[in-house]
């Protein structure tokens, strides 16, 4: 790790040890690491606090990757419980899966057509609506980045997970309990091109160059359970010393089966982000732990981003959410309504 990163580290660790305590109706204030100016090596912690109420009803439009599991369900139902208690409209729009670009970047020009005022985007590839956001940022339309990354594209703000420690952490917890048993590790990240899932690998890798896990293999694939599952299983016959599986929410749902399907009683199963299946499999102990990135938090927070950039307020341009490593032991001390919307939640559209 480079010296920043490691700075990084300790700075985000310390935000995930306190975040987790507000109820849902009071969300704020939620300690968060902000890169000031946008500066990545002036990273320091904050306590964000949103405003009280919009100056006006401004017209927020929003694309989603998809809406098909309890994940983006969850950044959904934080931006629409803030997008209320603001006072501003909101129209969304899901494209359907990662492989789904061309129709996401067809949304995007629904947004501008619509007189949107912000976009919010989760975006499926950067490198794939790039030259969209560019577009709208020159007609002076407030663009923020939702949990997925855009790096090099000039944009207004961005709230993400920090995916390079998510994995590092998961790593380095997994190391941890195995002690001094010797692991093989098969990486499952996700959807190649998105660079939310090749930045949770380098995190993972990077970790694994030191200690007791060899890693075995990169498998990259969409993710959903089906997809996931079918690697899995691939990588259990593949290879046979993997006693190790690490990858995102729907890998590590899809290897509870493949691993029981197989005999395999001897694999640990560890999740680089969560969806509500991640909490009751960390509960019952047939997942070892999972990296929490706050769905509900991002999802409110780039709301408030926007309208304070809409009204010339002062903002962060750079947040970035700290990793809670949810274990067994310790999932009853994380507020669970800042992760995961209500049970039963469905997605909705439209905030008039």
């Amino acid at each position: 790790m480079t010296s920043f990163k490691r700075i990084l580290a300790c700075a985000l660790a310390a935000t995930a040890l306190s975040a987790g305590t507000a109820g849902a109706a009071d969300w704020w204030p939620f300690k968060i690491a902000a890169a000031k100016d946008g500066d990545l090596n002036k990273v320091e912690q904050i306590e964000y606090t949103p405003l009280e109420k919009a100056e006006k009803p401004w017209n927020l439009c929003v694309l989603y990757p998809h809406l098909q599991d309890s994940y983006w369900v969850s950044v959904n139902y934080g931006l629409i419980e803030e997008a209320k208690r603001l006072g501003v409209k909101v129209s969304v729009f899901q494209a359907g899966g990662y492989t789904a670009l061309p129709k996401q970047i067809s949304q995007y020009d629904d947004c501008l057509a619509s007189g949107a005022d912000a976009i919010l985007i989760g975006a499926i590839s950067e490198a794939g609506v790039a030259a969209k956001i560019t577009e709208g940022m020159g007609k002076g339309i407030v663009n923020i980045a939702v949990a997925n990354p855009v790096l090099e594209t000039p944009i207004t703000a961005r709230i993400t997970p920090d995916f390079f420690q998510k994995g590092f952490q998961t790593g380095e917890y997994v190391k941890t309990y195995l002690g001094d048993k010797q692991g093989a590790a098969v990486g499952f990240p996700g959807p190649q091109g998105s660079g939310w899932a090749e930045t949770y690998m380098s995190g993972f890798a990077e970790s694994l160059k030191t200690g007791n896990i060899k890693l075995l293999a990169e498998q990259y694939g969409e993710a959903s359970v089906p997809a996931q599952l079918r690697l899995v299983e691939d990588a259990l016959q593949t290879y046979p010393d993997m006693n190790v599986i690490w990858g995102g929410a729907p890998t590590a749902e899809a290897a509870i089966g493949a691993v029981q399907d197989a005999g395999r009683d001897d694999v640990t199963i560890i999740a680089s982000y969560e969806n509500q299946t991640m909490l009751k499999s960390v509960s019952e102990g047939k997942v070892l732990a999972f990296a929490t990135e706050y769905p509900v938090i991002m999802g409110r927070i780039s709301v408030d981003l926007a309208v304070r950039a809409l009204e010339k307020k002062p903002h962060e341009k750079i947040l970035l959410v700290a990793p809670g490593i949810v274990t067994k032991d310790n999932i009853a001390t994380f507020d669970t309504t800042q992760i995961f919307a209500p049970e039963g939640t469905s997605p909705e559209f439209s905030v008039k």
